[in-house]
């Protein structure tokens, strides 16, 4: 190098980012508008009903677009504030904010998530729960995996027999704590609460809101094909339990195996070992016995019980009303979220005067608990704002005629795993269980005898599809809503889902065919 010549200074290369997945809101964001876009292409049409409102098979025509460019415009930008608080038009099912009818948005769901965030904040200023779950992890630190199986099989029970799944938002506050006190991770805490219940909704055998809705729309009893049903969620709710003991083991003996991490939550054992030598006062036991009694009570208001045990048949709209055609029992509450919202506010005020928190303290506590849960809020409202966008641009009856059309004709055995197929698509549209089974059965169940499948065998595929999808689905507020929850990561829990899927997936297929040939 010549005299008095200096190189120059290498520039400094900027690291690359890392590609990080959008968080659940971006996700429901992203869906709402390839949905729109979508509906942009699919032609409206529509089948004829019966007087029940059901579609009627080989009735389907389709129709003019029902909205103009700019209306379709307006849909993508109200989609949000209609699956808030959108109102169905009972004539022509049109949803919008300024309609006269029925409630078709999840404001429901969305009130009662930030009165629970109100009841969370108050109960744990109080620490009491903090010190029992202290206690409670460390004296069940040898048989942890006991309290998974016991959780997962209790919300599998509740999901078979009653649809338990959104009433699981209740239950983050406590199982969270609880996980991680026994040297466990967030993944766990939701996979426990949404595996679950989930599980128990995709192999459900009394349950009036989806076996139910679907027995009725087909003609059956609802105890067609309980056998089978039974079968399918021993074996399903087993292997679920099992997955997430095994992910729950391995991360408990290696914590660089979790696919959450643990980031900056304290060390467990320390946590444990502290809560251990702090008794509870006589406040916290209070406060204590009013959160098991509030918990307690919200599992009670919301069984259908005469429906369970009456085994009747007919239409239901379980995210929205909670009826049945049922005459209720004389002791049964028949709450839903209006009424549970306040519960978890009640309940936050009584525990407030209980620990002598005073006025300005109470109410502060409340606001900011409320407040906490408006991320979790919005990600319920996309959800079902993509139900809107469709249900507006008449674009579900044709989805489903599509469905009609792939299952037509085909072999027993064929048949039955592609009606579990074909509900696939139509349950991510279509959350709601009771609203799914309305629109498919009428026209899936007659087709199942061309095809020598028995209706309850339709019924069960059909469920499985939903079920199924339901553990995967973004447009699934149970999901998306208890992740945001538990704070995990859409992409990080469906990295930890997709094996399970995939194992029940080839179970339900073999069952299926076995089912429909021995049929």
């Amino acid at each position: 190098m010549s005299a008095g010549i200096t190189a120059e200074p290498t520039p400094e290369v900027q690291p690359r980012k890392k590609f990080e997945f959008p968080g659940a809101v971006t996700v429901l964001a992203i869906v709402m508008v390839l949905v729109w876009i979508a509906a942009l292409f699919i032609p409206a049409g529509r089948f004829g009903t019966d007087a029940d409102g059901a579609p009627i098979p080989g009735t389907f025509e389709e129709v003019s677009a029902p909205l103009s460019w700019w209306e379709r415009i307006q849909q993508l930008i109200l989609a949000p504030v209609n699956g808030l608080y959108g109102v169905q038009d009972l004539t022509t099912g049109f949803v919008d904010p300024d309609n006269l009818g029925r409630l078709f948005g999840s404001v429901g769901v969305v009130l009662f998530i930030m009165a629970l965030g109100a009841f969370i904040s108050v109960s744990f200023a109080t620490r009491s729960l903090e010190v029992a779950v202290g206690r409670l992890g460390a004296r069940l630190r040898d048989k942890a995996w006991l309290l998974i199986a016991v959780i997962m099989v209790l919300f599998s029970v509740l999901g078979t027999t009653m649809g338990f799944s959104v009433e699981t938002f209740g239950f983050y506050a406590l199982v969270i704590p609880l996980m991680l006190a026994l040297g466990y991770d967030r993944m766990v805490a939701a996979a426990t609460i949404i595996v679950g219940a989930l599980v128990g909704n995709m192999a459900s055998t009394v349950n009036p809101f989806s076996i139910g809705v679907a027995s009725g729309e087909a003609g059956v009893s609802i105890g067609d094909g309980i056998v089978l049903r039974f079968i399918l969620w021993i074996v399903l709710t087993a292997v679920a339990v099992a997955f997430v003991l095994r992910y729950a083991a391995r991360v408990r003996r290696d914590p660089a195996a979790s696919i959450v991490g643990f980031g900056e939550e304290p060390d467990p054992d320390d946590e444990a070992d502290s809560a251990l030598d702090e008794r509870l006062s006589t406040t916290q036991k209070w406060v204590l016995a009013i959160t098991g009694f509030t918990f307690a009570l919200m599992i009670f208001s919301v069984i259908p019980w005469s429906a369970i045990f009456g085994a009747t048949t007919g239409p239901a709209e379980y995210d929205q009303y909670h009826e049945t055609l049922t005459e209720p029992y004389w002791f049964e509450l028949n709450w839903w979220f209006p009424q549970l919202a306040m519960l978890f506010i009640i309940a936050a005020i009584i525990v407030g005067v209980v620990a002598r928190m005073g006025e300005k303290q109470t109410v502060s506590l409340i606001t900011r608990g409320a407040g906490d849960m408006v991320g979790p809020a919005i990600v319920i409202l996309l959800a079902r704002g993509v139900s809107v966008i469709m249900t507006n641009t008449q674009t579900l009856d044709t989805v489903l005629n599509a469905m009609e059309q792939l299952v037509d004709g085909a072999a027993a055995g064929v048949f039955a795993i592609l009606v579990m197929l074909v509900n696939i698509p139509l349950a991510v549209l279509i959350p709601s269980s009771s609203g799914h089974a309305t629109l498919a059965m009428p026209l899936l169940a007659p087709l199942g005898d061309f095809a020598g499948v028995s209706r309850a065998l339709v019924i069960t595929a059909f469920q499985m599809g939903h079920g199924l999808t339901m553990l995967i689905a973004p447009t699934n507020v149970v999901v998306v809503g208890g992740l945001a929850m538990a704070k995990v990561g859409y992409d990080k829990y469906l990295r930890f889902i997709w094996p399970l899927i995939a194992v029940n997936f080839v179970i339900v297929c073999v069952v299926l065919a076995i089912a429909a040939v021995v049929d």
